[in-house]
């Protein structure tokens, strides 16, 4: 009888490493004969496991998803990887998330051979977390998977927004991503109402009203969704925006310039037009110090004068006596 539940042990363990096994294939893995494993399926099924069969040469056996998740067996790298990761979405700003993600990592902990649970401990216990900047935003996590269900399904969305000033507006989006960046969720959607690519904040969104709008095709999108996001977030929080002509190739200017403060674009003698955005002009004047190329500020005045001030700020630091040369 041991023997028969290590083999059922074994056998589970290999319907859950793949997708489908044939009977032969199954039958040399376990040392044994096809007859055998077709009697420790049925032992399986017994015991809850949906697993089903299909006839024929290409026919064989695979684990299928049930009403209920079954026990897994896990490697020692997989229960680990598990454990870490369980870990990190415990620190998620998901509401209930880091509930479930504590309990679910407590109660692996518990039966986690004592190796493992050493190589847990010793990493949870040297890790440091810097948080990351801002403020985590939480988001509800119904509202969360009726977004992502919408993505998945290609499903037009109505909602209900909070902007940055605190007004509110109902807003009609086809959802295409959802995006993390540090500790906020962002939702990428065509806004139907402005034609225009939109980045949504998930923690200003009310959930989507159901039923849902109807099914639409995926616009193609124009750049990485992560872009995207980046020069969304960008644009809706600077304070000051200025245009800029920067006298080097574009694609050297985009290598330094991220996406979240400006947009580069090419001018047909060899320099490029710079859109950046940033919290004050003072701001603004030192990261374009950081571009390594000359530029010109076109506007607005304000950014102007910080420039010229850091230029003389620049050229007093250069006498070595304080004042100027």
């Amino acid at each position: 009888m041991q023997q028969t539940s290590a083999r059922l042990l074994e056998l589970l363990s290999l319907l859950q490493a793949r997708r489908e096994w044939t009977g032969p294939e199954l039958a040399a893995r376990l040392e044994v004969g096809e007859r055998t494993v077709r009697r420790d399926v049925e032992r399986l099924r017994a015991l809850g496991y949906p697993v089903a069969a299909t006839r024929g040469a290409a026919g064989g056996y695979r684990l299928e998803a049930g009403a209920a998740m079954p026990p897994l067996l896990l490697s020692d790298d997989e229960a680990v990887a598990i454990a870490v990761g369980l870990r990190t979405a415990a620190r998620n700003p998901v509401s209930g998330i880091d509930e479930s993600a504590a309990r679910a990592i407590a109660k692996l902990e518990q039966v986690l051979p004592p190796r493992l649970r050493a190589r847990v401990v010793a990493l949870a216990g040297a890790t440091v977390d810097v948080p990351p900047d801002g403020e985590a935003a939480v988001v509800d996590s119904d509202a969360l998977a009726a977004f992502a269900a919408a993505v998945r399904d290609h499903e037009t969305v109505r909602f209900d927004y909070a902007r940055h000033d605190g007004s509110g507006s109902r807003r009609r989006a086809e959802p295409h991503r959802l995006v993390v960046w540090g500790r906020r969720w962002y939702l990428l959607a065509w806004d139907l109402d402005r034609g225009d690519w939109r980045t949504f904040r998930l923690d200003r969104c009310g959930g989507p009203t159901t039923p849902v709008g109807p099914r639409f095709t995926p616009r193609e999108l124009p750049a990485d969704p992560a872009d995207l996001v980046r020069q969304g977030v960008g644009a809706a929080g600077a304070r000051v925006r200025a245009r800029v002509v920067v006298h080097a190739p574009a694609p050297s200017v985009r290598h330094r310039v991220s996406p979240a403060v400006g947009t580069v674009t090419t001018r047909g003698d060899g320099s490029c037009l710079l859109d950046a955005g940033a919290d004050s002009p003072a701001a603004l004047a030192r990261y374009l110090a950081w571009l390594d190329a000359d530029f010109e500020v076109l506007d607005p005045p304000e950014v102007q004068a910080e420039v010229r001030a850091l230029a003389a700020r620049y050229a007093r630091a250069d006498t070595g006596t304080g004042g100027p040369s």
